[in-house]
């Protein structure tokens, strides 16, 4: 009959997971995964101000640095989105843009995390941001100008980063992901209107009627024009989450500070509720008035 020290060690083996003997504990000279991510300049990159130190500085830090990298995974997947769509390769370009469905979910998904940060938690913290303002994230404009939303007044809030304002000016005057699908409509033989294809694309897009007709022809036929009635409403999609977002953070900058200006110099919430109006593809919402 075993020993109780033997059943001990029995169970302190059963609750345990030896390494096999091929994996590498010895990383002098191989690539480990900490440094592949670059952990160590990832993981020293946030520095909270508050003083005397508040604890809950480090998750307004650490939400609005982990957003910043999904909005860098955001642009470089409309990126190529719209290089796809102009090589008339509409499949990658659909796969690229489930993707960013998925990235807006987790985007919209962590303002539940700040939404734990509470009014008098937020005051202790919002004193040290002093005048910056997540309306100074230029990666945010960058998405915006790249689904249609241009303004060159936005540009201008970069004047002092050369490299963001160069970026935005590029996309500004660059064509959007709408403009783009609206081109490849027109190599496939679709009655694009001229105007549209030549009109400014530094602004953003106004309805346009002819436009409105051509995607009737094409919803009142999904079959007939598949591919074509799959990418408007993966468009749709892409404008809805957008919105969700917008809305997300409406609430949750509501719950925080009320109607007080936002630290950047804007109005705070009413100005964020102005953005719930705009709109990136307005033909495709506007067709849905004419569907039987």
């Amino acid at each position: 009959m075993p020993s109780d020290a033997d059943a001990d060690a029995v169970t302190r083996t059963a609750n345990r997971r030896d390494l096999e003997e091929g994996i590498r504990t010895d990383f002098s000279e191989d690539l480990s995964y900490g440094t592949y991510l670059d952990l160590d300049r990832l993981l020293s990159a946030q520095h909270p101000r508050s003083d005397p130190p508040q604890h809950d500085e480090l998750l307004f830090i650490i939400q609005h640095q982990t957003s910043e990298l999904w909005l860098k995974l955001l642009v470089h997947e409309l990126r190529s989105a719209r290089s796809l769509l102009m090589a008339d390769e509409l499949q990658p370009a659909l796969k690229r843009l489930a993707r960013v469905k998925h990235i807006q979910h987790t985007l919209t998904d962590q303002w539940a995390v700040l939404a734990t940060l509470t009014p008098s938690e937020y005051a202790q913290i919002r004193p040290w941001l002093a005048t910056s303002s997540g309306f100074q994230s230029y990666q945010y404009r960058a998405v915006e100008f790249l689904l249609g939303n241009k303004n060159v007044d936005m540009v201008r809030v970069f004047d002092h980063d050369d490299a963001a304002h160069h970026m935005l000016d590029e996309l500004l005057h660059e064509p959007s992901l709408y403009d783009v699908f609206l081109a490849y409509l027109s190599r496939r033989g679709y009655a694009i209107p001229q105007d549209v294809l030549d009109r400014d694309a530094t602004q953003p897009p106004a309805l346009h009627e002819g436009l409105v007709d051509v995607f009737a022809a094409v919803y009142a036929a999904p079959g007939e024009h598949w591919g074509v009635y799959e990418t408007c409403e993966e468009l749709v999609d892409i404008e809805d989450n957008f919105q969700e977002w917008r809305f997300r953070h409406l609430q949750v900058v509501t719950r925080t500070i009320g109607h007080k200006p936002g630290t950047g110099g804007s109005s705070g919430v009413d100005f964020l509720r102005r953005a719930l109006d705009l709109t990136f593809f307005p033909e495709l919402y506007a067709v849905r008035s004419r569907i039987p």
